[in-house]
């Protein structure tokens, strides 16, 4: 594994995925970078495809599924499975889901609810995991004025 990852872990406990990712993948091509959101099933992609297409900030998102087509041409490509058609550097995973091996990724998103005990529960065996691996791990967590910064 390349020390070089730096994996950031969102707990959300004051709004719902939907309304937090626009934000993180804005920020994302704003920096110029690439993206590719691991989700853990088909209908959770076909969710956050619509979600991205509705969202009023950032103004658009442009983005692409396995039913659009067009992958490496895609800023950000939303998955079912491990694919990163679209030569992302920044791999969001939502609830762990996505590839093992992290090593084409300079950043990680780990984002999980914090409503979910399951979640949670998931998301501190790959914080353990991942620091027992020597990887740099940063922990946010929504609260009263918005992100708090731990770990």
């Amino acid at each position: 594994m390349s020390s070089a990852v730096e994996i950031g872990f969102y707990h959300l406990t004051r709004t719902t995925l939907d309304q937090v990712l626009p934000t993180l993948l804005g920020k994302t091509l704003e920096v110029g970078e690439r993206a590719v959101v691991c989700c853990s099933s088909a209908e959770q992609v076909s969710a956050l495809d619509a979600a991205l297409w509705a969202v009023k900030e950032p103004v658009w998102l442009p983005h692409g599924t396995e039913k659009m087509g067009h992958a490496a041409w895609q800023p950000i490509w939303l998955t079912a499975g491990v694919d990163v058609p679209n030569g992302a550097k920044f791999l969001f995973r939502i609830d762990g889901a996505g590839p093992e091996s992290l090593e084409p990724f300079t950043r990680v998103f780990d984002v999980f609810d914090g409503h979910d005990e399951p979640q949670v529960q998931r998301a501190r065996q790959r914080w353990k995991t991942l620091k027992n691996a020597g990887h740099r791990l940063v922990y946010w967590k929504q609260g009263e004025r918005g992100w708090a910064k731990a770990g």
